[in-house]
């Protein structure tokens, strides 16, 4: 399954570029984070929750961060296990100045199995979509308080 996904931050570039990649704010904008740490450069153990509709469940799993090109891009490998079943994905993040900031363009490849995959693609589209727009969201929320307390 292919999932692409647009946001667009009123920040600069070089902030958005550091902030996405913080533990603290990546811990606390993932939707159903329950850990999210740091086991070595670039790998981190998360654990999150999940219920929405069919996908019901706890996924424990890694993510790793490579193909850094400093403040532009970098892809995201994500493993994760849990009763619903496992996902595998790969995600590319380029991050692009634009007028009113920064433009986030997430492009994901994602393999699912077990009830995962026995909803359907569509189902699982929905629910990815959802998921990455609350991210996002309270990814920015948590960029714009950071940036007030540092100024």
């Amino acid at each position: 399954m292919k999932l692409e996904h647009t946001y667009t931050f009123d920040i600069p570039r070089d902030i958005v570029w550091k902030l996405i990649q913080d533990e603290g704010v990546l811990k606390k904008s993932i939707p159903g984070c329950k850990s999210f740490s740091r086991m070595e450069d670039g790998i981190y153990h998360a654990e999150m929750g999940v219920s929405v509709g069919p996908v019901k469940g706890v996924f424990a799993g890694q993510v790793q961060q490579v193909d850094q090109e400093e403040p532009a891009f970098y892809r995201l490998l994500v493993r994760g296990k849990g009763l619903p079943g496992e996902i595998d994905a790969v995600a590319s993040m380029r991050l692009d100045e634009v007028d009113q900031g920064t433009q986030l363009t997430c492009s994901t490849e994602v393999q699912v199995t077990g009830v995962l995959a026995s909803v359907g693609q569509r189902v699982m589209g929905g629910v990815a979509k959802m998921v990455l727009g609350q991210f996002f969201k309270t990814v920015e929320k948590e960029m714009k308080q950071l940036a007030s307390h540092s100024e």
